[in-house]
């Protein structure tokens, strides 16, 4: 298993906690969007939170969606994800490129400035769940951080990193989410963010070969950790030729005739996954007949 989310406890329940490893499904993504290394960053973050979040949810059908709209000048980041640990995203300008930050690292919260972070559940009821918080630094795992804690009311704390390598390949991606529960008690928590203060990067620690499991020892390994679950993550897209025909079907009656009437085939690229469908003209014609019924 290459990519994948560790769920745990710890404190007797007192802490939920996950850990992830994303270099493949980063590097997919990068290589799907040929995305700059800072827009690689940018999406790799948000592709490794949505993951994470996304097993949290219990059904089978429940869709995950994280998108930010944000003033920098990568645009904005739409990221989807599922219960059973796939995940796909695409950010508006994949192909952004900023200088290094006074750290010395990519610029995330440069290439992102201001925004709002939405998050998007739809668990199969009549409406989905919204939540929308301001970025508050653009780095994500801050601004997830204080989104758990403004919207849902759970007290979080989230690592999330991406290495590159010189040739702009993901070197390593991963990072984490522990959460406190609503039972907590007052030296678990004092014991939680000592812990927690001593995380000072993510990347160099999946650097060092940190596995997922490594990362919540290192966080709650004195707070008898014990793993309950290890789900394969994976960037999966379920696009295909029959789906965005129905979206061609969507537009109308009227859009499909000026397509036909204009005698040339289309072709429409799926954001998420960049995947190119051709519809020749006659595909039209019969699509034409579908929305007409």
């Amino acid at each position: 298993m290459s990519d994948y989310i560790v769920r745990a406890t710890a404190a007797d329940g007192q802490i939920r906690a996950f850990a992830a490893n994303t270099k493949d499904v980063v590097e997919t993504a990068r290589k799907d969007h040929n995305t700059s290394p800072v827009a690689t960053a940018a999406l790799g973050r948000l592709l490794t939170g949505g993951a994470m979040m996304g097993i949290m949810m219990k059904g089978d059908k429940d869709v995950l969606t994280l998108q930010i709209k944000c003033s920098g000048p990568i645009g904005g980041l739409t990221v989807t994800s599922d219960s059973k640990g796939r995940v796909k995203g695409y950010v508006n300008h994949p192909e952004v490129m900023l200088p290094a930050n006074a750290q010395g690292k990519l610029d995330v919260g440069g290439a992102l400035g201001l925004g709002v972070l939405s998050v998007i559940k739809d668990l199969g009821l009549k409406e989905p769940y919204v939540g929308q918080t301001e970025l508050k630094t653009g780095e994500i795992g801050d601004d997830l951080t204080y989104y758990f804690a403004s919207s849902e009311q759970v007290p979080s704390a989230v690592g999330l990193g991406v290495l590159m390598e010189k040739d702009n390949t993901v070197r390593q991606a991963g990072g984490f989410i522990v959460q406190l529960m609503p039972n907590a008690e007052e030296e678990v928590i004092e014991e939680l963010e000592k812990n927690l203060a001593q995380i000072t990067s993510v990347t160099e620690l999946l650097d060092q070969g940190y596995t997922p499991e490594m990362l919540l020892e290192k966080l709650l390994g004195d707070m008898d950790l014990e793993i309950n679950e290890k789900v394969p993550t994976s960037f999966y897209c379920n696009c295909d030729k029959v789906r965005v025909g129905k979206v061609l079907i969507s537009l109308g009656e009227k859009e499909l005739q000026g397509m036909i009437d204009d005698g040339e085939p289309i072709e429409l690229s799926c954001h998420f996954c960049n995947s190119n469908y051709n519809f020749s003209v006659d595909e039209l014609k019969e699509l034409l007949e579908l929305a007409r019924k």
